[in-house]
């Protein structure tokens, strides 16, 4: 039986399942992958499965945020994924990480949907063999990598971007900011810690690859090609990644 929102099925689905944000960056992924065939594109969800260098990997979208991002993981465990990694984008909070890589080693629950599953004391921390194996890809396409501390939270607007309604209100992103500042975090996301806990709980090895495309409340941010570069190099390293962990887990 097909899973309820995604459409998977143990046939369809394969045990390394890599996550993205963004329906459309898997069809960057898609296109490093042999013979992909599309399982569903259903509401924010997006899958292909396919092999890469010969191991199988799934790639799919979980939209924004923590509670769609739980349900891709609820489905793809119902599927037999063992592995997990979510890719994307992240906002930093260190001027000097803006067009580097953020392997978070753990992440700060400010969000809501993981104290659904298990109580706050809970860490949401990233499976080591995975973050190393992580490092190493990175380092190989020549990059820097941060294991720093992630945060992740529910309201973009309400805490990681100031609109006109934030303002109208006198919301202060800004105090939230110089709070994880205080307390070692690297980047701000929507989905990280939720996913972590939810992995660890799975008995599923979890880990975390983000780019950093964007600086606190959006001061600054990679645009137009060279973003486009940097995400497929992100879509690259997570693919040959999977491939790396796989061959060390054999």
């Amino acid at each position: 039986m097909k899973t309820l929102y995604m459409h998977g099925t143990a046939e369809t689905i394969a045990p390394n399942v890599i996550f993205s944000g963004d329906p459309w960056r898997v069809e960057v992924l898609k296109k490093y992958l042999y013979n992909p065939k599309q399982v569903a594109f259903s509401r924010e969800f997006n899958t292909y499965t396919g092999t890469y260098k010969g191991v199988p990997v799934t790639v799919t979208s979980t939209g924004i945020g923590a509670p769609s991002a739980a349900i891709a993981m609820e489905e793809l465990y119902e599927c037999g994924m063992k592995t997990a990694l979510r890719m994307g984008t992240v906002m930093g909070l260190k001027d000097e990480l803006l067009g580097h890589f953020l392997v978070p080693s753990a992440s700060v629950r400010k969000e809501g949907t993981s104290k659904t599953y298990v109580e706050d004391v809970y860490p949401a921390v990233a499976d080591y063999s995975l973050v190393q194996t992580l490092n190493e890809t990175i380092q190989s396409f020549d990059h820097d990598v941060s294991n720093g501390l992630n945060c992740t939270l529910d309201g973009f607007y309400s805490q990681m971007k100031e609109s006109k309604f934030a303002k109208e209100r006198g919301a202060n992103v800004h105090a939230l900011f110089e709070e994880l500042r205080a307390m070692g975090v690297s980047g701000v996301d929507m989905e990280s810690s939720a996913m972590l806990v939810l992995g660890r709980l799975m008995g599923v090895k979890t880990a975390v690859l983000t780019a950093v495309t964007v600086l606190e409340n959006l001061k600054d941010k990679i645009e137009g090609e060279a973003r486009q570069t940097l995400e497929d190099k992100l879509c690259r390293i997570a693919l040959e990644s999977i491939y790396r962990f796989h061959r060390k887990e054999e």
